[in-house]
């Protein structure tokens, strides 16, 4: 019985200690093998790689890659481990002859090593090389035999074997010797990295090249032996020759490369980039880095969308200037004053609000609101301007009369719901200069809120008439992300299809630059809806412009915030704006989204909804918001005599020769600009001198501006300026009486310009004109 129990014990005694050693065998190998950091690398849309990042350790060593091409895999198997296929982790012949050789050398001459136990020595970095360590290679090597394929395995060897230098991995090897993908490599290309592992310190590109040449070939001989390759190929391998140095890695989107590696450090990542576009891109902003730099302009940024997946198709974080100039600076998030590229948001706006129709006349005179004077670029004034051409030709002071009429609050709730993240105080701080530049944005968020635009007016049509209500989403250039537009809605989202629609027709019309400024000639000219922007100071050059199917932004400046003259949208951002739109297909423009509109009556002078004193109504399709805007209020009846040289009334006419007649009448002050850019304009006429009744008359001040504070200097003999004073009259040919503080100037007819040198201090100017009509204006000359 007790031999028995001691049996039973004995045979207990092993099933335990064979239970151990079996966990002890299943659980020695890592769940990770290599725990090394990786480059961030970035590839195209269609893998090819756009660039690289060093690894953290400084090693050039690519993530691990599954797929490891057919030419290495021969090439790394002949070479290294013929029976890979055959063993299970490891080779008893060829430990036996490396055994014996290594005995009578007296020294470790030879490893015998499989490609299993390679990846075991790799992922056990700094171990000793003792024939203890070789026991636990082996028997780690069949451990991992057991739970991998030969295929994985062998791409955890070509993934971290070294391959000289700081150069570690077969993808980041085939980039920095031979400057192209793995899968591209020729067989000679693909035998020369496969000796390279063996002996890293010892011989790679550039050093021992003779004994580099001579494994190469005995290399391909043997493949050529065992049939790999036939005869000619082997012949052209032979040829080929060595590579010389390493090559630098791509640099193709540098700046994105930067901005992937924040939240995918030591990643793969497949961008949405299109490899040749970015190359082109690129190049374009180059050339015209070349030229800028001359007129001391260093910085440049591009972007370029996909409407329809808001996808990034190239990304231009800067120009290839020096560390001097901020080069390494991805100005693309930065923000930048805007000039005037959010005037497009208010007129779609206001339009989307009903507050204006598409060509009503918008005043364009002197304007001054407290201490802020905003001034056209051209310092002139057109007296009266179509809110789209204002738009198109980006006049400023209509912008600002716009924007005070439409209320800042207002607008800004538009601004804040296209998620513009660098609007960060509140309307107080910005004020009316809010659509002049008073207000940062960048570049990213810019196109982004154009290509919502876009992309609104496109699904309208493309949906019947309905809304998505996620459009003003952020674009993507990770290849993996798909973007959700949301839910159908007959709501809007923000602005309705029409508004959009009508800004994007005036925008077509912006003027382009010299060498694109016949397109409408031809026929395959692009049309383009797109904006320029210069900031105060000519720090920041803006242009974005859109088709339906992409976006380009562009921004152009100095990183350091330094203006330069000629610093101005149109000259400077506007060619590269259209150089990167050539490269792009055409696109067909925008359909007109008929089910927000509807078809009316509109004065054709004047933009408002057609009066009944309208002489020249015509139809045009406006958006529904746009039907309680009010009627022109710049027709007028009046009844003139028979030569209609005069007004005239029943006191001084038979009722039968009086001719009534509408009147296209603007308040004077607009009018006397208005009528100096449109020769056309007709005054109203005088009353005849024998009729009863009062002329209508009015007068205003051009010159100086309300509360205006005015300082006069002096000339080189220390004589103080005159200060110039301008009225507008409604009948010029009146006499007009000027006072300074009571005191008598004199008077003034036909033109009502008078010339006076007043002290420091307050001063009150009176005009009195023959009819009794006053006018009255406070002015303070500062010292």
């Amino acid at each position: 019985m007790n031999r028995i129990f001691g049996y039973i014990k004995k045979h207990k005694i092993k099933s335990t200690v064979f239970i151990v050693l079996f966990i002890a065998y299943y659980f020695c190998l890592p769940k990770t093998l290599f725990k090394t950091t990786t480059s961030t690398v970035i590839t195209d849309n269609k893998n090819n790689l756009l660039g690289a990042l060093i690894a953290n350790d400084g090693q050039w060593r690519f993530p691990h890659n599954e797929s490891v091409p057919e030419k290495f895999k021969n090439c790394i198997i002949y070479f290294e481990d013929e029976y890979f296929y055959y063993h299970p982790g490891f080779n008893p012949v060829s430990i036996f002859k490396a055994f014996r050789d290594n005995l009578q050398a007296n020294t470790i001459k030879r490893g015998g090593s499989t490609i299993t136990q390679q990846v075991i020595r790799l992922s056990r970095q700094g171990q000793d090389r003792t024939y203890f360590e070789k026991f636990k290679e082996l028997v780690l090597a069949t451990r991992l035999e057991l739970g991998h394929s030969k295929a994985s395995i062998l791409s955890l060897y070509a993934s971290n074997a070294p391959f000289g230098g700081n150069v570690v991995g077969l993808d980041a090897a085939a980039w920095r010797y031979f400057n192209r993908d793995s899968e591209h490599l020729s067989w000679a290309e693909s035998a020369t990295l496969a000796i390279l592992p063996n002996a890293p310190s010892l011989i790679y590109p550039g050093k021992n090249q003779k004994l580099l040449l001579k494994k190469r070939n005995r290399l391909l001989k043997k493949l050529l032996n065992h049939q790999v390759i036939d005869s000619l190929t082997y012949s052209l391998s032979i040829a080929e020759s060595l590579p010389e140095k390493p090559y630098p890695l791509p640099k193709i989107a540098p700046h994105l490369l930067q901005r992937v590696s924040k939240s995918h450090n030591g990643k793969q990542v497949a961008t949405t980039l299109d490899y040749n576009l970015q190359n082109q891109t690129n190049f374009i902003v180059k050339s015209h880095y070349n030229a800028l730099k001359q007129n001391e302009i260093y910085n440049a940024a591009v972007l370029v969308l996909d409407v329809h997946t808001r996808k990034v198709l190239a990304y231009v974080g800067n120009t290839p200037t020096d560390k001097a100039h901020q080069k390494d600076v991805d100005i693309i998030d930065k923000p930048r004053s805007t000039g005037s590229i959010l005037k497009p948001f208010l007129y779609t706006a206001m339009l989307d609000a009903g507050e204006l129709l598409p060509h009503t006349l918008i005043a364009d005179i002197p304007t001054q609101y407290g201490n802020y004077t905003p001034e056209n670029f051209n310092k002139s004034y057109d007296g009266a301007v179509p809110a789209s051409k204002a738009l198109s030709r980006s006049l400023n002071v209509p912008a600002v009369r716009m924007l005070q009429s439409f209320g800042i609050e207002r607008f800004y709730h538009y601004l804040k719901s296209l998620h513009l993240k660098d609007l960060t105080y509140n309307t107080n701080h910005y004020g009316l200069s809010l659509i002049l530049g008073g207000a940062e944005s960048n570049l990213w968020d810019l196109c982004k809120s154009y290509a919502a635009l876009s992309s609104t007016l496109n699904h309208f049509n493309e949906t019947s008439s309905e809304y998505f209500s996620k459009e003003f989403c952020e674009p993507t250039y990770f290849a993996s992300e798909e973007l959700n537009f949301g839910k159908l809605s007959n709501e809007k989202t923000l602005f309705d299809a029409a508004a959009i629609y009508h800004t994007f027709e005036s925008l077509k019309e912006v003027n382009r630059p010299e060498h694109d400024e016949n397109w409408e000639f031809f026929d395959s000219s692009k049309q383009i809806a797109w904006k320029t922007g210069t900031s105060f100071g000519f720090r920041d050059a803006w242009a974005i412009g859109t088709t339906k199917d992409y976006v380009v932004g562009v921004w152009v400046g100095n990183a350091d915030g330094e203006g330069r003259p000629g610093l101005v949208g149109v000259q400077t951002a506007a060619p590269i704006l259209f150089d990167v739109f050539d490269l792009l297909p055409n696109s067909k423009w925008f359909t007109k989204p008929f089910d927000e509109m509807q078809q009316i009556d509109i004065c054709k002078q004047s933009g408002y909804r057609a009066s009944a004193n309208c002489p020249e109504p015509k139809q045009q399709y406006i958006q529904i918001s746009g039907l309680k805007t009010p009627p022109c209020p710049y027709h007028k009846l009046i009844h003139l005599n028979k030569t209609q040289q005069y007004q005239v009334n029943t006191s001084c006419e038979a009722f039968n020769n009086i001719i009534t007649k509408p009147w296209f009448i603007l308040p004077p002050l607009m009018a006397y600009y208005y009528k100096s850019k449109n020769p056309f304009y007709k005054p109203l006429p005088e009353f005849r001198d024998d009729c009863l009744g009062e002329d209508p008359i009015s007068l205003a001040f051009i010159y100086p501006d309300e509360t205006n504070s005015i300082f006069l200097p002096k000339d080189f003999n220390e004589t103080r300026n005159e200060l110039i004073l301008k009225l507008a009259h409604s009948k010029p040919d009146t006499e007009v009486f000027w006072y300074l503080n009571d005191y008598y100037l004199g008077s003034t007819t036909t033109i009502h310009e008078f010339a006076i040198t007043p002290s420091q201090g307050k001063h009150m100017i009176t005009v009195v004109d023959a009819y009794g009509n006053e006018a009255k204006r406070q002015i303070e000359i500062l010292k």
